[in-house]
Formats: C-alpha cells, structure tokens, sequence
C-alpha cells in the first residue's frame, strides 16, 4: 500500500494536515521510517488542543481479544456478552474532554487478525457491542514494508478508510523542536552545521544503530550527565547513532568545549576568539541564546547590557549566516524582548545585518 505514496510532508506540515482532517473526523496513517518522530508529532497535536486528551496503544502487542474485549455470560438474559478493554474510552470519561485522540501505533506490525478487528473500530466506529463516543478522533502510524521493520501488508478496505501521509525529515522542524526541548548545545550545534547527520537510516545495512531525531535525543541525554569518561560516552553515543557519527560528533565537542564560556561573553569579559573552527561555532552560538533566555526568564537587571554584549561579539566574530542564525533564534524562537532604546549597539548592528535577518524571518 505505501509504495504508492510519493509526496512527503515535514512534521509542521503533518500536524496542520491532521488537524484540517480532525475537523472532518476522518482518520490519518502516518508513515515513516523509525525514530523520525510519527509518535511525537500526534503527541504534540494533542497537546496542543484544548482539553484534549491522548490514548496510546502499541496494536503490535496485542490480540484480537485485546480489541473486541472478552465474552461472558450474562445470567440475567441468558446471553453472551462482551466486556470492552480498559484502554478504550467509555462515554462517561469521553464527556471530560473537548477531544480524545485514538492513536493506533504500530498498526501494519499487528498481526492481520488484529487488523481486522482495528479495521470494525476504523470503519463503523465499534466494535461489538462497543462504540467510540463522538468526540474521539483515530489516527494511526507505522513503519514502511521498506524500513526492515516486522510490518504485514494492510489489505486494501482498511487501507482505504484511511487519509494516508508520509512523514520526512525536516531540519527546520527539528532545530525549532530541539531549542523549544533544551537538547544539549553541543547536539543542536554539531547538526546545525552538519545537518545531513540527523538522519541518516539504510535499511540495508547491517548497523544496529543509527542517527534519526530520536537517538540524537538520546545522545543528548546523556552527555548532559556529566558522570563517565570520554570512552564511555563515546560507546554510549556509538551504540545510539552509529560509530563513525560518534567519532565525529565527539571530535566536535572536544574542540568545542575550547570555547570561551558563554556567561563571560554575554558579561563582556571575553570580545574576541581565535578558535574559528565553524561546528564550534555553531554550538557557541546557541550557547549564547541559552543563556539569554535563562537571563530573561530570571528577570535578569543586566539583560540588556547581556543583548548588547551578544550583538557585539557576534558582529566582531562571527559570519553573516551564523550573527542571522543567533538573532532569529533569540527573536523568533525565545521571543526575547530586546529593546532597541536599550542595546548600545543595535543601530549598528540593525544597519550590517537587517536585511539579512528580515529575509530569514520571512523565509
């Protein structure tokens, strides 16, 4: 059934495309190869809607049973009726919430009988004797057959039910994810500068591991645990996104962390560099916007004095793409509320690099 989809859409764009079809109650199939993140962006959907709330279910490990609910006897009519699973919600805890999200994970590695009973759910909204209140919306995930996941073909009615998108990489979507989710500076640097490393999945080879969004989310994990030496990171960030990624990535930090610290530059102790190794850079500057951030969100009494030192050292050090790439973030992603009156260095800086920032914002 997937091979026929050609046309991806980027994480921002699935999450429109499912709300536009929420609207109509009709259920979505996310596809996508693993660790490309199908299960967060239903998650960050739900959350996103008002008194919303989410049901997750793994269809691959269950039974068919597991859907329809079990049978039993019923001495006051003398009949066999059906209990329906926990999992599912009864009216009563539907009419808690504006919406509840149904979300089917999994769905083309459940075996085919499990299908079939997911395929009553999707089509008539019930199953047995169960029916889904009003106010539940379906949307299930998997992996392509491609993926050299388990994965058993969907036969074509239940197929057909459904509003099929493909899901893709997108940096852009990963970069604004990464800030909003504090990943490690060193990750959201090293990517940013070498982005074609966030994913970079073959079925056909015979690695364990493998860079995709989430293992570097992973890898941020643990190197923001201090605790271990360089060999024992370098073996938990190969086992998370591959050897040769490791080798790099570490080689990275090691000349990253040459840097000067971020807090004395933004205290203007330190005006200029001379490590120029561009990675490191990258990480400096979104060190940089870090710690502006925590010192709005301090109400820090020095943070315009902070913005001015940002400007100022990065008007002084860096390229053009890397000053846009630090004052988009610190605008656009962290809405950081810099105060023209107030930063010594803004007219200059507005007058170098303004046109750039207004083409980056309006891209």
């Amino acid at each position: 059934m997937e091979t026929s989809i050609a046309r991806t859409v980027s994480p921002n764009g699935a999450k429109k495309s499912i709300l536009r079809a929420f609207k109509k109650k009709r259920p979505i199939f996310l596809w996508g190869p693993p660790g490309i993140g199908k299960s967060e962006v239903i998650g960050q959907i739900t959350d996103n809607m008002e008194n919303s709330h989410l049901i997750d279910i793994r269809l691959s490990l269950w039974d068919p049973t597991d859907i329809k609910g079990m049978p039993y006897y019923s001495s006051n009519d003398n009949t066999m009726k059906w209990a329906p699973p926990v999992e599912l919600p009864t009216e009563e805890f539907a009419k808690q919430f504006n919406h509840i999200v149904l979300f089917l994970d999994e769905m083309n590695s459940a075996a085919p009988a499990v299908q079939a009973a997911a395929y009553q759910l999707v089509l008539n909204r019930r199953v047995g004797t169960y029916v889904l209140p009003d106010n539940v919306l379906i949307v299930a995930a998997g992996n392509r057959d491609a993926d050299k996941g388990v994965t058993y073909r969907m036969p074509a009615p239940l197929a057909n039910r459904f509003i099929h998108l493909e899901l893709a990489v997108s940096f852009p979507d990963w970069f604004d994810w990464a800030v909003d989710n504090r990943l490690h500076k060193d990750v959201v640097g090293y990517i940013t500068f070498s982005k074609k490393d966030l994913y970079d999945f073959d079925p056909k080879s015979p690695s364990r591991s493998f860079a995709t969004p989430r293992s570097w989310s992973f890898v941020s994990e643990l190197i923001d645990d201090e605790d271990g030496d360089d060999v024992t990171t370098t073996d938990l960030v190969a086992g998370s996104v591959g050897e040769g990624l490791a080798v790099k990535f570490m080689a990275h930090r090691k000349i990253a962390s040459s840097m000067p610290n971020p807090s004395d530059i933004l205290e203007g102790k330190v005006e200029k560099i001379t490590n120029k190794e561009i990675s490191a850079m990258y990480s400096l500057t979104v060190s940089l916007c870090y710690e502006l951030k925590e010192a709005c969100d301090n109400g820090d009494k020095k943070f315009d004095a902070k913005v001015n030192n940002f400007l100022r050292f990065s008007m002084d050090n860096f390229e053009t793409e890397l000053v846009v790439m630090g004052i988009k973030l610190a605008l656009t992603q962290y809405s950081l509320p810099i105060d023209p009156d107030e930063v010594e260095c803004f007219d200059e800086f507005h007058e170098r690099y303004g046109k750039y920032i207004t083409a980056a914002q309006a891209a």
